[in-house]
């Protein structure tokens, strides 16, 4: 039988730090809603000591997560940890996660401590975790530059004062894979009380190799295995769950491990990610790209059409993508689109699913065909609502290649009671005519960082998905609109992301 790999998603905590990849509140839930779904062992919701809203949403994942263990990342300081523990105190299997740099170049300029110093506070700081609860995992940042015997005698010295689970991260994207599964090995050598804790590690990917590197890690006996959905995280990003995911279960041989993560979750689990951040991912990204299962050589499609095995060496549907073709329009009825969404891997309420079919119908009246991945944005879309400040009611844009770009705006402003605001604008082209107006009735200030377009489907009648990225007081918000008008998608999108930002700044407020 199989050994037993745990899955460690910080998808909320370090995916979350890379660039554009914020997410507020209600975002951060649904992800964590959905990472129970996919079943890992592990979520590590946040830092919670660095910012009130990361506190906020450490806080409400722990209460809302049932069935994987909750934590919370703290540096070696005893304020960190009591606030860590504040957070998830709530959480069903709540654990601490400590670390602390090892390595002789953070040591010196980073910490400007001894390492005789860094041995006596990871001890300690353990020491004082363990105090609020059982499950202490302690990291040695930048271990892969450490010296090896400093990093046994301070893994040994840790397991000592309580830690369950050792984590070794290659913090900079810096060893292979043949050096890794020799550290990994040598620590299990060399670790006299390595038996009483779990040996995880966390790999980058700054030179491409963190899959590769995890990998190698499983083979040498490592039993936890951190990684982020797509692959998102500070720099180049980190190992990407899906590719680890998938590598040990079509090469099980080789491995000889299993994990719990329920394969069929992750095509839905990489589109949500996708959707809140506005990142999309490359076409030819492994396991979730557009073109992971698309064979356009003619000898490939003979190959795969005689038999699948020839050039697909793992199934559509194992990770959650349905082969299903059966058409959906505006005659299709209830049961036809609930057979669907239950085959995308959906399972709404019945008042999830009356609201969605109506919405369905709206959208099935503008386009001939409705296909798969118009149900994902709109389905996605509804996850991540916040309450709203404004609503956009209609809007008029005079464009054109020898004319001024014009644009009138009338959005409904929910204040107590409903508002009706409306502005005219002029701009360097249709949508800024269109974003300024909307700027004079909000009356904030910000900035606009970012502004996307892309089709959401084939055709003249695809549905445009339009993101903007706006930044106020160092935060950004990202806001999402989807509509076959793509005037009237970006629209939307500017004052979905308005709606986050005055959301975000009243909660807090409040705390």
């Amino acid at each position: 039988m199989p050994n037993r790999v745990y899955i460690f998603d910080t998808t909320l905590r370090d995916g979350e730090q890379s660039p554009g990849c914020s997410m507020n509140l209600q975002e951060k839930i649904e992800v964590a809603k959905q990472l129970e779904r996919l079943k890992v062992d592990v979520i590590e919701a946040g830092f919670a000591i660095s910012s009130p809203g990361d506190f906020q949403s450490v806080k409400s994942i722990a209460e809302t997560v049932k069935n994987c263990t909750v934590a919370s990342l703290s540096r070696a300081r005893t304020e960190d940890i009591d606030r860590s523990w504040e957070a998830i105190k709530n959480a069903v299997s709540p654990r601490i996660h400590v670390f602390i740099a090892t390595s002789p170049i953070h040591m010196e300029y980073k910490l400007r401590m001894s390492p005789d110093q860094v041995l006596e506070r990871a001890v300690e700081m353990v020491k004082y975790a363990k105090r609020y609860c059982s499950d202490i995992e302690f990291s040695a940042e930048d271990a892969t530059r450490s010296d090896p015997e400093f990093l046994y005698r301070v893994f040994e010295a840790v397991i000592n004062a309580g830690a369950t689970v050792i984590n070794v991260p290659d913090t900079v994207g810096y060893t292979t894979p043949d050096e890794f599964y020799r550290l990994i090995s040598n620590i299990k050598s060399n670790v006299s009380n390595i038996d009483k804790a779990i040996i995880s590690v966390h790999c980058h990917n700054d030179l491409g190799m963190a899959v590769a590197n995890t990998l190698a890690a499983a083979r040498a006996g490592a039993t936890q295995l951190e990684c982020t959905i797509n692959g998102i995280g500070e720099r180049a990003g980190n190992a990407a769950m899906e590719e680890i995911v998938m590598a040990l279960k079509t090469r099980s041989q080789l491995f000889d491990v299993d994990c719990r993560v329920d394969t069929t979750q992750i095509y839905r689990s990489s589109k949500l990610i996708s959707s809140i951040t506005g990142v999309s991912v490359q076409p030819n990204k492994a396991i979730v790209g557009a073109n992971a299962f698309a064979h356009e050589s003619g000898i490939h499609q003979h190959g795969v059409l005689a038999n699948k095995t020839t050039y697909e060496i793992m199934t559509p549907e194992s990770i959650g993508l349905s082969r299903n073709t059966m058409v959906l329009g505006k005659h299709s009825g209830r049961h036809a689109f609930e057979d669907r969404l239950r085959s995308l891997g959906y399972n709404l309420t019945k008042e999830e699913l009356d609201e969605t079919f109506q919405k369905f119908k709206v959208l099935a009246d503008k386009k001939k065909v409705v296909q798969d991945a118009d149900l994902e944005v709109l389905l996605q879309h509804k996850a991540v609502e916040v309450p709203e400040t404004y609503r956009l009611d209609r809007f008029v844009i005079n464009t054109g290649n020898t004319i001024t770009a014009t644009a009138s705006v009338r959005l409904i402003k929910f204040n107590g009671d409903e508002q009706i605001i409306e502005e005219v604008s002029t701009g360097d082209g249709p949508i800024d005519a269109a974003f300024k107006a909307i700027d004079k009735i909000a009356g904030i200030s910000f900035t606009l960082e970012d502004y996307s377009l892309r089709s959401v489907t084939e055709g003249q009648d695809a549905q445009g998905e339009a993101y903007v990225k706006i930044r106020s007081n160092s935060k950004v918000y990202t806001g999402k609109g989807v509509s076959t008008d793509v005037f009237e998608a970006s629209v939307l999108s500017y004052v979905n992301a308005i709606n986050k930002m005055i959301y975000e700044e009243k909660l807090f407020d409040r705390i």
